[in-house]
């Protein structure tokens, strides 16, 4: 989201004041400018006016949509008139020298909601407009009504988008047809439709768009594993990538599936679930909401064994329900003696997508995917 701020759409959650940062007084004027200059009949007051009405009582995503609607209303035109408008108004785009960590600026957003409402009748041109946009600011929301609405004609546009000399463009072609992109409305192709592009831009030189690659393939495993390590497999045979990028991208793909456990996704990283691997679970003093979790893992077995190690907190939720979470803890192998890794897991009184609750709760250690120790433990107000 993404933004996808740090992973855009993931980063909305840090925090209350993120949607004033990214949609406010300021951010709207500038828009209005950019609206006036590319168009001399633009009220850019009344459209300041209509957006500032409501944006403070909305949050982040309804404020996307209520600019696109006030832009709807100042333009009312159909996009084969509106189209040069955004196109004049937009600034220029983002470096497309660099390879990862240029976002743009969200308050482009927008635009693409507005485009892909006045522009499902119109699918080439709307298309064109969010090719432009995109370079701007991520238009993998945007695309998605067009997809549902226009698969064939989508997927054809992607075909050469591949082959797009900025990054940004390629990276859409990934992040639009992801099939759990967060906040993004649901598509109704299969998941196996878009991997042929993947196939693509897997090699691609920037982490930006390998890295929504590999989420791709995160989202997709979790319906259709087969799918993920059969195209992981074809990719290491094929060698296109230097072998540290390719180990990167399928850890990255494989993640939800080494947080089960999943044998075959563990096998493709090089880890054993069936190792002779012994552990002994420490836990040290007393755990507090707002202190830490301290514990050791001591880890015995083979010399040279690869060893991936997770910890799983199960956590009391209100009502008595109970929420595991799974935490990397290491990956590394075994030495001649036994290894000990220690942990100390803050306890934050104050997260904002998570509350802790006392009582009683249970830590798990997985080494390759199989629960070899476990404690119970109780967690205290401080």
């Amino acid at each position: 989201m993404a933004a996808q701020p740090t992973s855009r759409s993931r980063g909305v959650a840090a925090g209350d004041l993120l949607k004033d940062q990214l949609f406010n007084a300021e951010k709207v004027r500038g828009l209005a400018v950019r609206f006036a200059e590319a168009d001399p009949g633009f009220d850019a007051a009344g459209f300041e006016a209509a957006v500032m009405a409501r944006l403070p009582e909305l949050e982040l995503k309804a404020r996307m949509g209520w600019i696109a609607s006030c832009l709807a209303q100042a333009l009312p035109d159909p996009l084969e008139k509106v189209g040069p408008v955004i196109l004049r108004a937009l600034p220029p785009p983002c470096d497309p020298t660099r390879s990862d960590g240029d976002f743009g600026d969200f308050i482009y957003a927008p635009l693409g909601e507005w485009v892909a409402d006045i522009g499902r009748d119109d699918p080439d041109r709307a298309l064109d407009l969010i090719e432009e946009i995109t370079q701007r600011f991520s238009m993998e929301w945007a695309i998605r009504p067009l997809l549902n609405r226009h698969s064939h004609r989508v997927l054809a546009r992607m075909e050469e988008w591949v082959e797009h000399p900025h990054y940004h463009v390629r990276r859409l072609v990934s992040e639009g047809t992801r099939p759990r992109l967060p906040w993004g409305q649901g598509v109704a192709i299969a998941v196996k439709d878009p991997l042929p592009l993947l196939d693509r831009l897997h090699a691609d030189p920037t982490r930006y768009v390998t890295r929504s690659v590999a989420n791709h393939l995160n989202d997709v495993a979790r319906s259709e594993p087969s799918l993920v390590l059969d195209r992981l497999a074809r990719w290491r045979e094929a060698g296109r990538q230097p072998p540290e990028e390719r180990a990167w991208i399928e850890r990255h793909a494989l993640r939800g599936l080494v947080k089960t456990g999943h044998e075959g996704a563990l096998a493709h990283l090089g880890y054993d679930p069936d190792a002779p691997i012994a552990a002994d679970l420490t836990l040290r003093g007393p755990a507090c909401i707002g202190g830490a979790l301290d514990f050791a893992v001591t880890l015995r077995g083979q010399a040279g064994t690869p060893v991936l190690v997770d910890y799983v907190i199960h956590f009391q939720r209100p009502g008595g329900r109970v929420s595991p979470k799974t935490h990397k803890l290491r990956q590394t192998q075994l030495g001649k003696g036994p290894l000990v890794l220690e942990k100390r897991h803050k306890l934050k009184r104050d997260a904002t997508t998570f509350h802790l609750v006392p009582g009683a709760h249970r830590i798990e250690i997985q080494v390759n995917g199989r629960l070899l120790a476990a404690a119970e433990f109780e967690l205290l107000e401080a």
